[in-house]
């Protein structure tokens, strides 16, 4: 097999983790996971997530990129690889293609969201949105939903620039990107948290989110739990796979699985404080 890609490779572990921290942090992290643990049983629902992290998904991620850096391929040629090589069937592939198609549909809604997200920004940038109260923001939101000329242009300004940091490439492309959004995501986080303690509700966010209720936790809770694992580590789309075919050999895949699991539990509790 290829020992290196031929479209580069990650420069550190530290690019690698922020990247895979990057794909696995989304909606699932910051709306998702506050809701899920609030309504089913909060600290002790954070507990079985935990667990099933540490015991289902982890194990997954550490698979996904070890298959990715053995093959130095797509998922779909690095499978039939590996499935060929180990006389198994070519069948294999079609794991990578599923996620090919899940890759597509989560695409599908998550540019939706970041333009929109770009469209706030700009509201921000022009002075237009600034001390906007709770119903101003509900209108603001709903004449953005019914303008379809001005939902299309953000959903194409997003997937512009999704397109052009990817065509860059690994180190040119993703690296930068991800060297600088990663941090600020960080930066935001710890900005509301500071504001969330500065209006003395801090503990009541705590609370939400930490307070035990072990009756709420069912055979459903734990399968909820276990689901929100894979969806917010991003496993079973082969995203990890393709990351880890542009990891360098001497990089240990365990322990760079366990920080990008760490970092990305550490944005979801940090979300549902702020």
């Amino acid at each position: 097999m290829q020992q290196q890609s031929m479209h580069g490779m990650w420069s550190s572990r530290l690019a690698f983790i922020m990247a895979a921290t990057g794909s696995a942090v989304g909606l699932g992290n910051i709306w998702r996971f506050p809701y899920m643990a609030s309504d089913n049983g909060g600290g002790a629902f954070v507990l079985v997530y935990l667990a099933c992290v540490a015991v289902v998904a982890l194990p997954i991620l550490f698979a996904e990129i070890l298959i990715g850096r053995s093959g130095r391929k797509s998922p779909v040629n690095s499978l039939t690889e590996i499935a060929v090589e180990d006389g198994a069937s070519k069948a294999w592939a079609g794991i990578g293609w599923i996620g090919l198609v899940a890759g597509v549909v989560i695409l599908s809604f998550y540019s939706v969201v970041a333009g929109w997200t770009l469209h706030y920004s700009w509201l921000y940038l022009a002075q237009l949105f600034g001390g906007a109260g709770i119903q101003d923001a509900g209108a603001t939101f709903g004449e953005l939903l019914g303008n379809a000329t001005e939902l299309t242009f953000w959903h194409a300004v997003f997937m512009l620039l999704t397109v052009g940091v990817v065509a860059l490439g690994v180190e040119k492309g993703l690296e930068r990107a991800v060297s600088f959004l990663m941090p600020a995501l960080f930066v935001m986080l710890l900005v509301l948290l500071g504001y969330g303690i500065s209006t003395g509700h801090f503990g009541e966010a705590a609370t939400f989110l930490f307070k035990p209720d072990f009756s709420k936790i069912t055979g459903g809770v734990v399968l909820s739990a276990m689901g929100q694992a894979f969806f917010s580590l991003s496993l079973g789309m082969c995203a990890m796979m393709t990351y880890g075919a542009y990891l360098p050999k001497d990089i240990s895949i365990p322990r760079v699985s366990a920080m990008v699991a760490l970092a990305d539990t550490g944005v979801a509790l940090l979300a549902g404080l702020a």
